[in-house]
């Protein structure tokens, strides 16, 4: 580590090249592709419940997947032992439980080779002195906090293995905003590098699109509930919830406050209410753009956000009203990690130029 920070400190004086910013941008972009792919394929986890088909935690060996029709029978004893299956799947049969396997075990196994697409480069850029300065603690701390993804994924999937059928719908909230989190810091770094270094310094974010920003993770936090508590398939109509602006059992549990995080209603009307709100600020935002009559860049910027909140919004009407089938669901779960990554480069635009 000593020679990695020496050498780095070595090529700092300047002798860094705009070729090896590129380099490290490109590397960074294809990382957000693996994230998205990991939103998309943790979606498709979620959506055909097949979370909970993988009962251990093994960082190493759980790369392997079964391999013999003997380690096939001990992974499906296994989920026999948990409530998911003697409540849920009773009776399920061993190709049955393959499907379910494979897909948590692919979204397993991408997250290990996003650990090692990250942790590897970044070595080689390190030692390289290719990473401008600051960058190597910036990229080490999306790092650190790749790997505590790593654990609050098993942290929600033990939830759902004692005493009931699914995970925690906290932890789910936790483990995707952390992934969506993930998502944006790549991107805003890769974004600064197509920059010049002054202006990747400048201090301060622009306002409105900050809460652009906030607001889609607000977003991204209610839609975990909404999925935990499969709130999607209750009130399967738009605008109205059935036929009412305020459904009756909007707050069916006591104490009222619990409604939030345990009422699917609840969960649903809030999601709804949220999408609105990012949509008027986008819209907002897009009106302000074209009557400060701004730079282009900021001028499309901002239309490419409307086009892609307008589009995650019609998505999101359409999975809602076909009571979330398995592929709109994915795509709706996808078209939030793009539009998060929409919004983060209007705020880098909007406050870095």
């Amino acid at each position: 580590m000593a020679a990695l920070g020496s050498t780095a400190g070595e090529r700092a004086g300047g002798a860094r090249t705009a070729l090896e910013d590129r380099a490290v941008r490109l590397w960074l972009f294809f990382i957000a592709g693996l994230v998205l792919a990991m939103v998309t394929v943790g979606g498709a986890t979620r959506l055909t419940d097949s979370g909970l088909s993988i009962t251990e935690w093994q960082p190493i060996l759980g790369a392997i997947p079964p391999l013999t029709d003997a380690h096939w029978q001990e992974a499906f004893a296994k989920y026999q032992e948990i409530p998911e299956y003697h409540l849920v799947n009773k009776g399920m049969t061993l190709e049955a439980f393959k499907a379910i396997y494979w897909w948590e075990w692919s979204h397993r196994f991408l997250g290990r080779m996003i650990g090692l697409a990250f942790a590897l480069p970044l070595a080689v850029f390190w030692f390289m002195g290719a990473l401008r300065p600051g960058y190597p603690l910036k990229l080490m701390g999306v790092l650190a906090l790749g790997g505590l993804q790593g654990v609050i994924g098993w942290y929600m999937v033990k939830s759902g293995l004692v005493d009931r059928v699914d995970v925690s719908q906290y932890r789910l909230a936790l483990h995707l905003t952390v992934a969506f989190l993930i998502l944006a810091l790549v991107l805003w770094l890769a974004f600064d590098l197509g920059i010049p270094e002054s202006a990747a310094h400048r201090g301060g974010l622009a306002t409105l699109p900050l809460l652009i920003v906030g607001g889609i993770f607000l977003q991204v936090v209610l839609g975990a509930f909404v999925a935990s508590l499969k709130g999607g398939l209750v009130y399967n109509t738009w605008p109205s919830m059935g036929g009412a602006l305020f459904p009756h059992d909007l707050l069916a549990i006591e104490p009222w406050y619990h409604n939030p995080f345990e009422n699917p209603v609840m969960a649903q009307f809030n999601h709804r209410l949220i999408a609105y709100a990012v949509v008027a600020l986008v819209a907002v935002e897009a009106w302000r753009m074209v009557s400060a009559q701004t730079g282009g860049a900021r001028r499309f910027s901002a239309a490419v956000l409307v086009a892609g909140v307008l589009a995650q919004a019609a998505l999101g009407i359409w999975t809602l009203l076909e009571a979330v089938p398995l592929g709109l669901g994915i795509a709706h779960q996808a078209g939030a990690a793009i539009l998060l990554a929409l919004a983060v480069r209007h705020l880098h635009v909007t406050s870095r130029r």
